[in-house]
C-alpha cells in the first residue's frame, strides 16, 4: 500500500514540477499567471497534501506499540486503590475520611497533532461595487473634458395672433472643464514569492485591483473635486440641496424625522423641475435602519424579510453604499446628472527596476486607473440631511 502512494506521490511531483515551470513562463511572458495554471497548481497541491497525509498514517500505524496506550483509570478504581483507602481496610476502627483527589486527565502529552493546511487564501473583506454601474460611461482619449452646460433658459413661447411679432426666448450658457484623474497604488513582494506562490501572487493583483476600484467607487459620491481628486456627486456645486427643516416638514404635515417622509418629498421635487428621479443613494447602515422598521403591529414597512424583490422607495431602486456619508441622501436621476468618462481601466504593471528592487530581488506591482466625473445638470439631483434639524 505504502509503495503505491510513494509511485503516486512521485507522480504528482512531476505534475507540479512541470506547472510551476508553466507558471514561471506565464510570469516572465505576461507578467501574470493564466486562471487555468492557478487552478491547475492549486488542484496538484491539494492531491500532493492528502497522499502525504495517507503516508503520515501509514508510518504512524506501522510504528505504534502499545506501550503508547495511556490506561485511564475510572476515579472509583483510583479510590479503591489509594493508600487512604486501604489503611481503612487494615484498621477498621479508624475514625475520619478518607479523602482522594481527581486531578485532569491528560492525553496527548507527546503533543502528537498535525495541522491541515488549507487550500487558497482567506480573503479579507471586498465590498459590491454599486455606483458606477448606475452611471453613464463613455470613453474618451482626452486627459480633460470639456463641456458646456445649460444656465437659465427663459422661455417665451406662446399663442401669436397673425401679423404679430412672435416672442424672443433666451438662453445663457456657463462652460465646464473636468481633468482625468489617476488612481493608483503598489505594492512590493519577492520574486521568489511570484514564482514560487502563484496563488498567492495573484490573489495579490487582484487586491490591488480591487483597491483602485475601492477609490473610485468613494471618490465617484465624495471627491472634493480639487485635483487630483474626481469631482463627486456630492460635492458642492452638484446638486440642488433639498432645502428642508424639521420646522418646514412638521409644517407641511409631515414627520421630522421619518425618513420615508423626506425622501418622498425629495422625488416630488426632482420631478416637479421635470429631473423624475431613477435612484435613491443611502449609507448601507442607514438603509438598513430603514429596512427594518416597523408598524404599530410589528410588521415590516418594506415587506417580509423573506421577499427577495429588489430594495426600493416609491417605485425607485435603492442603492446602498458605504461611500455615501452616513446621515445623508442622494435622490435624482442619475442618467442625467452625470457621466463617467473612461481614460483608461484598471492595469497592473510589474517591475525589477524600482528604487533597488534589482539588489534586493523584489518586484514592484502597481495598479492605476485613469477616469473622469463629469456632473452637467446639479438641478437632476437632491441632496441633504436624512433628518434634517
Amino acid at each position: 500500500m505504502s509503495e503505491a502512494i510513494l509511485k503516486a506521490l512521485d507522480a504528482v511531483e512531476g505534475k507540479l514540477t512541470a506547472m510551476s515551470q508553466k507558471a514561471d513562463g506565464e510570469m516572465k511572458s505576461l507578467g501574470k499567471v493564466s486562471e487555468d495554471t492557478k487552478t491547475a497548481l492549486d488542484t496538484i497541491g491539494i492531491e500532493q497534501r492528502t497522499l502525504a497525509d495517507r503516508m503520515l498514517a501509514l508510518e504512524q500505524k506501522s510504528t505504534a506499540t502499545k506501550d503508547d496506550e495511556v490506561k485511564v483509570e475510572s476515579p472509583g478504581a483510583e479510590f479503591v486503590k489509594g493508600a487512604g483507602y486501604q489503611a481503612r481496610l487494615k484498621s477498621p476502627d479508624q475514625r475520619g475520611s478518607v479523602r482522594m483527589e481527581v486531578k485532569n486527565t491528560i492525553t496527548n502529552a507527546i503533543g502528537n497533532t498535525f495541522s491541515e493546511r488549507r487550500p487558497g487564501i482567506v480573503e479579507g473583506a471586498f465590498r459590491v461595487f454599486t455606483i458606477e454601474d448606475l452611471l453613464t460611461s463613455i470613453p474618451t482619449t482626452s486627459n480633460a473634458i470639456d463641456w458646456v452646460r445649460e444656465n437659465v433658459f427663459t422661455n417665451a413661447a406662446a399663442e401669436t395672433a397673425e401679423g404679430v411679432q412672435k416672442p424672443q426666448s433666451s438662453l445663457t450658457f456657463v462652460p465646464g472643464t473636468m481633468p482625468v484623474s489617476t488612481i493608483a497604488h503598489f505594492i512590493k513582494i519577492t520574486r521568489q514569492l511570484a514564482m514560487d506562490n502563484a496563488a498567492l501572487a495573484a490573489y495579490i493583483n487582484r487586491r490591488m485591483i480591487y483597491g483602485v476600484n475601492l477609490r473610485v467607487e468613494n471618490q465617484l459620491v465624495a471627491g472634493n473635486g480639487t485635483a487630483p481628486n474626481l469631482n463627486g456627486l456630492t460635492n458642492a456645486g452638484n446638486f440642488t440641496a433639498h432645502g428642508y427643516t424639521a420646522a418646514s416638514l412638521t409644517a407641511l404635515g409631515l414627520s421630522p424625522t421619518n425618513r420615508f417622509d423626506l425622501i418622498g418629498k425629495m422625488m416630488g421635487d426632482a420631478a416637479l423641475a421635470d429631473y423624475p428621479s431613477d435612484v435613491v443613494i443611502l449609507n448601507t447602515g442607514d438603509w438598513w435602519t430603514m429596512r427594518l422598521a416597523k408598524d404599530g403591529q410589528g410588521r415590516y414597512l418594506l415587506g417580509d424579510p423573506g421577499s427577495s424583490v429588489p430594495p426600493s422607495l416609491f417605485g425607485r431602486p435603492v442603492v446602498a453604499s458605504n461611500a455615501m456619508t452616513a446621515g445623508n441622501v442622494w435622490v435624482g436621476s442619475l442618467a442625467q446628472a452625470a457621466t463617467l468618462h473612461n481614460r483608461e481601466g484598471v492595469v497592473v504593471e510589474i517591475s525589477d527596476s524600482d528604487e533597488n528592487n534589482f539588489q534586493l530581488n523584489l518586484l514592484t506591482i502597481r495598479a492605476e486607473r485613469r477616469l473622469a466625473l463629469t456632473v452637467e445638470k446639479p438641478a437632476a439631483a437632491r441632496y441633504g440631511a436624512l433628518v434634517p434639524a
